[in-house]
């Protein structure tokens, strides 16, 4: 899209060289040293970088802030320069057969039976046992709290946890799809409550049925009124793509109040947070280093490492 992105009236052309100018300082050295640089909120790192309003406004702050779920743009620019640096140097993706499939992955490594769902754990005995909500309880070598941070704050017995960031999901089906692109569709104009849209089944026709397309849109704001809010859902739709979208069929609204850990700063001060407590029991999820999947799993990494170096007793 190099022409089209060339003529853009979204950026000035000053825009379009900064942006050049930042892939290429972010994609330089490692992740390491990318996250020891100084650290900001991401909304000043662009004004720093000297970008102008218009493309933070149409660009950066709907595109950033469907991904950080903050858009007003007060996360870490640590975390900003690691997002635009995977951007920047691999394609976006999602698993054929969704999201689970990334722990499916993982879990059919494992033998037979050694994984358990819906299974509810009711409290943490000690460092190496479990009570299920059913009165088992279970033993093991260690105890890994693989949680979202209000989850394990609970079975930690903690009062407090690092605050989050929360967002509506919201799913429609349709005879046909809205965009004909794999693309994402975002808010450039504020106008409506939607920050961005994607069709998946546009990337991959498993994720609807024959004839069908999968639409999902994201809106941050999670406090409004869900009639309300579905009204102005379906008016601002109506407005980016016409009268078909009366047609659409409502599927499901999830509504998820601790989607991603809040990472303003000094949140990724270190990056890598503690994975051991001093009673012994391991800690591992996305609040404990960078908000993301990648994050989660490097952090159940490092819990893993900690409990293999330990030499049994």
């Amino acid at each position: 899209h190099l022409l089209s992105t060339a003529f853009s009236p979204v950026a000035t052309l000053g825009d379009k060289l900064r942006v050049a100018k930042l892939r290429r300082r972010v994609c330089q050295g490692t992740l390491d040293q990318l996250f020891q640089q100084p650290e900001t909120t991401t909304i000043e790192a662009l004004r720093s970088h000297g970008f102008s309003d218009r493309i933070i406004q149409c660009f950066f702050r709907p595109f950033l802030g469907g991904v950080f779920l903050d858009p007003e743009l007060h996360t870490s620019s640590r975390m900003f320069d690691f997002v635009f640096r995977m951007f920047s140097s691999g394609d976006a993706a999602v698993p054929a057969h969704g999201m689970g499939a990334l722990a499916q992955q993982l879990a059919d490594q494992l033998p037979n039976g050694t994984v358990r769902t819906t299974t509810a754990v009711e409290s943490i005995e000690g460092k190496d046992s479990v009570r299920l909500e059913n009165g088992e309880l279970l033993s093991g070598r260690a105890v890994v709290v693989a949680c979202d941070a209000p989850a394990a704050a609970k079975l930690l017995d903690e009062q407090t946890h690092p605050p989050g960031q929360g967002v509506r999901c919201m799913y429609f089906a349709a005879e046909k799809p809205p965009i004909d692109e794999p693309i994402l569709v975002l808010n450039g104009d504020d106008s409506g409550p939607i920050n961005n849209l994607c069709v998946p089944s546009q990337v991959t026709d498993t994720y609807a049925p024959p004839d069908q397309s999968l639409i999902s849109a994201t809106v941050i704001d999670i406090d409004r009124d869900e009639e309300e809010l579905r009204a102005a859902v379906i008016e601002q739709l109506e407005a980016w793509f016409g009268p078909d979208v009366r047609h659409w069929r409502s599927l499901r609204t999830y509504r998820i109040p601790f989607a991603l850990p809040n990472q303003a700063p000094p949140a990724l001060s270190p990056v890598a947070k503690a994975c051991s407590r001093s009673d012994g029991i391991y800690i591992c999820g996305d609040y404990l280093d960078s908000a993301s999947i990648q994050g989660a799993m490097i952090s159940g990494r490092r819990a893993a490492d900690e409990i293999l170096a330990i030499q049994p007793e």
